[in-house]
């Protein structure tokens, strides 16, 4: 027989607070030890990390800039109206509410490193997509001999960041160059728009699956996301936003049995996103959670017949998927992927997406991952789990060693809805920290992204 008063005692509003102080206590010490390794370390052991601010990928710089006040204003505003607006308003409201404060908030982060050094020059650095924009004069050219040239320090190779992903993520920059809409300023805009976005579809995605409540308390947390300081100007925030609306419209088409479209719409941005990141292959694993949760398989043969679309477009266009994957691999080794120490970064990138999902995110987790829930297909706890599990994967690939702060951003998005578990009484303490946290990353590291 079991002990109910155990049980009992064991479930009270006090020891479950215990249980997220642990949790955030536990993933501040990681981040903490992440932090201070490299600093105690050896210079040489310290260099081959390639990372000056290890385990976040940029440099210490303290400063400020023209983001900085509207940045705190907003988290602010947030904190003390976040949780009961997004309780009282009606949902279009709230969607497009959260949409302008992830907007707001993503931009002015960004600012505080300034317009061009925050904003408009991310995109166009040596290593990016825009440095071999203008180089493609034949896109059919392009796709046809785009594994060629994968592999460095070859006369034509692509620059680091082209290379290290499929053709998609180069031919969505060329053809925004194409519609008029070139450099840096438009392609970070485009990033900015399309990543933000992530926040809504998460939302959409919770409230068709039956969580309309988890949505509502976790959507504050996601418009304030820490993540945000990498979406501004990343491709990986194009990667979550296309991926998001992929998930939230199998759910769409989960939930609705005349929902074929939504499910064929879901498969070619699955799709898509298989050709913008070899590693968005993981999202399999959140796109099974909403199946599960869903208690179907209606929508599945009509989402991989839109992914087979996309695939047989960019196969029948010269570039084999499995091909580049291969070749990506070696090009990873070529580099300084081969230095860095896995002994720091298999931990390191946890730290790393700690960093970027934030201590509240860490607190939930014990809540959100509870067997109970699980075993009922709570459809938040499946979808946490989920992407857990795909960043697990990917951190044991030993494929990404170091910078998962944005690489890791499709699978963080699905991460920050643990946040719904928090109880209703602390969402404005946990959303302090989350914004705290931030603002003393976004002024202490310069990031690269």
């Amino acid at each position: 027989m079991h002990d109910t008063s155990e049980v009992a005692t064991a479930t009270t509003p006090r020891a479950r607070f215990h249980r997220e102080l642990i949790g955030a206590g536990i993933a501040a010490a990681l981040v903490s030890a992440a932090f201070l390794v490299p600093r105690i370390a050896s210079e040489q052991w310290r260099s081959k990390l390639y990372a000056g601010a290890a385990p976040i990928f940029g440099v210490f710089l303290p400063h400020v800039g023209w983001g900085t006040v509207p940045a705190i204003a907003l988290a602010a505003l947030v904190v003390v109206q976040g949780p009961s607006l997004a309780r009282r308003l009606a949902w279009r409201p709230l969607l497009a509410t959260s949409w302008a404060v992830a907007l707001g908030w993503t931009f002015a982060l960004a600012m505080i490193d300034g317009w061009q050094r925050g904003f408009t020059d991310r995109l166009t650095d040596s290593n990016e997509y825009l440095h071999e924009v203008g180089s493609v004069t034949d896109i059919g050219a392009m796709l046809r001999g785009f594994a060629d040239r994968i592999l460095d320090f070859e006369p034509d190779s692509w620059t680091t960041h082209v290379s290290g992903h499929p053709p998609g993520a180069l031919l969505f920059f060329v053809l925004l160059d194409r519609a008029g809409l070139g450099g840096g300023a438009w392609a970070g805009a485009a990033c900015l728009l399309i990543g933000t976005s992530a926040v809504l579809a998460v939302a959409v995605a919770l409230r068709v699956l039956g969580a309309e409540d988890r949505a509502r308390a976790a959507l504050p947390f996601l418009a304030l996301a820490p993540a945000a300081i990498w979406i501004a100007v990343s491709a990986d925030a194009l990667f979550a936003g296309v991926t998001a609306w992929a998930v939230a419209l199998l759910a769409i088409a989960a939930r609705h049995p005349t929902g074929r479209l939504a499910a064929v719409g879901a498969g070619l941005l699955f799709g898509i996103g298989l050709y913008l990141s070899y590693g968005l292959v993981l999202m399999a694993i959140p796109a099974v959670a909403v199946l599960i949760a869903a208690r179907t398989t209606r929508p599945l043969l009509p989402a991989l017949a839109g992914a087979l679309v996309v695939a047989a477009a960019f196969t029948l266009a010269g570039f084999w998927w499995l091909d580049g994957y291969h070749l990506v691999v070696q090009r990873y080794y070529q580099g300084i992927a081969s230095d860095r120490s896995f002994a720091y970064w298999w931990w390191g990138n946890l730290a790393a997406t700690i960093c970027a999902v934030g201590l509240a995110t860490a607190a939930a987790l014990s809540r959100a991952l509870s067997p109970r829930l699980l075993r009922a297909l709570d459809p938040t706890a499946l979808l946490v789990a989920a992407a857990l599990c795909a960043i697990l994967a990917a951190d044991v690939s030993g494929l990404s060693k170091a910078e998962t702060e944005r690489i890791w951003l499709p699978f963080d998005m699905w991460l920050l809805a643990a946040t719904a578990f928090l109880p209703r009484s602390t969402a404005r303490g946990w959303l302090a920290v989350q914004s705290i946290t931030t603002l003393v990353l976004a002024h202490t590291i310069l990031t690269n992204w």
